[in-house]
C-alpha cells in the first residue's frame, strides 16, 4: 500500500476511528469497519477501554472503595479517551499505555 493509499485509508477510517473512544459506539466501527486498518486499530483499543469502563462500574458497588474506584476511574477513561480522539484526528496511530498492548492481542 503506498503513502496516497494510506491516507485515503485513514480519511475512510477517521469518523470511526474517534466515535471508537466514546463507550460502546466501538463495537460500530468493529462492525462496519473491520476492513479499515486505522479505523480498526482504534476500535480495538475502544474496546478495550470499553471493557475496563464496565469493570470500573462493576468495582464500583463495593463500599468505599467503589466510590474511589468510580471517581477516578471514570476521570482517567475520559482522559485516555479524550486523547485516544485527538489521536485518530490527528490521524495518528497513537499507543495507549497498557491499552494498546492488550489491543494489539485481540483478533477480528
Amino acid at each position: 500500500m503506498n503513502g496516497q493509499d494510506e491516507k485515503e485509508e485513514m480519511q475512510e477510517g477517521k469518523f470511526f476511528a474517534v466515535i471508537s473512544y466514546i463507550s460502546f459506539l466501538c463495537i460500530i466501527a468493529l462492525v462496519l469497519r473491520k476492513d479499515n486498518k486505522f479505523a480498526l486499530y482504534h476500535a480495538k483499543q475502544g474496546l478495550v477501554l470499553f471493557v475496563f469502563e464496565v469493570a470500573g462500574f462493576v468495582l464500583s458497588i463495593i463500599p468505599v472503595l467503589g466510590w474511589a474506584i468510580k471517581t477516578f476511574g471514570t476521570a482517567i477513561a475520559i482522559l485516555i479517551s479524550l486523547w485516544g480522539i485527538l489521536q485518530a484526528l490527528m490521524g495518528n496511530y497513537g499507543r495507549i499505555f497498557l491499552v494498546s498492548d492488550i489491543a494489539d492481542k485481540i483478533s477480528l
